[in-house]
């Protein structure tokens, strides 16, 4: 079995309340991991990790509208540390992308609102696709969607067409006026579907 030399974040992102802030915390400290928090006079936050070798993590959380925003790129070597970190990762909906480094090769795990979207090795230079999350359902609804559209247009072709007859036969101006009020929603909408 390959050992894991380390764990690389090229890219985290977290957005958390200040409850949700105190789970993250919390969840470090139930697995035994040594940190400490400094509040910032802005009302920032910056959390640092010990990790089993003595490094620190220190992980920045910047306060906007109410919301903790985290964007970092911490290398851990502690496994245990990083275990952690995937777990807050999910747990809070994280995005990120994340290098697991072994001898010889890394595996890239994308991580999209807390969910593994794709898994890539790297060896050698060579990117080789392991998973890849496939939204089947979205791409049904779309298809769906997109046929609905069509359908949408052509009954509206017919409407117009309808209308059009209409008027030429109506000598009524009231009567083609309203009709011209219709043609111009109609078209109003045709012009909105097939944009």
């Amino acid at each position: 079995m390959a050992i894991r030399l380390a764990t690389e974040y090229v890219k985290a992102c977290l957005h958390v309340t200040e409850v949700e802030l105190s789970k993250l915390v919390s969840a470090f400290a139930e697995q035994g991991v040594k940190f400490h928090v400094h509040v910032l006079d802005n009302g920032n936050q910056e959390v640092g990790f010990e990790d089993g070798n003595g490094q620190e993590i220190l992980l920045s959380f910047e306060k906007k509208a109410g919301v903790y925003e985290c964007q970092g790129t911490p290398i851990i070597y502690d496994v245990r540390l990083a275990n952690v970190m995937r777990k807050v990762i999910c747990q809070f909906k994280g995005d990120a992308i994340v290098n697991r480094i072994y001898t010889g090769y890394t595996m890239v795990y994308h991580y999209e609102r807390g969910s593994v979207v794709k898994i890539e090795e790297v060896k050698n230079g060579i990117h080789k696709l392991i998973y890849e999350h496939k939204d089947t359902l979205g791409q049904l609804e779309q298809l769906f969607n997109q046929q609905s559209i069509e359908e949408e247009i052509t009954m509206i072709h017919s409407q117009i067409n309808h209308l059009l007859e209409m008027r030429f036969d109506m000598k009524d101006p009231v009567i083609q006026h309203e009709i011209d009020g219709r043609l111009k929603r109609l078209t109003n909408r045709l012009f909105v579907l097939e944009a």
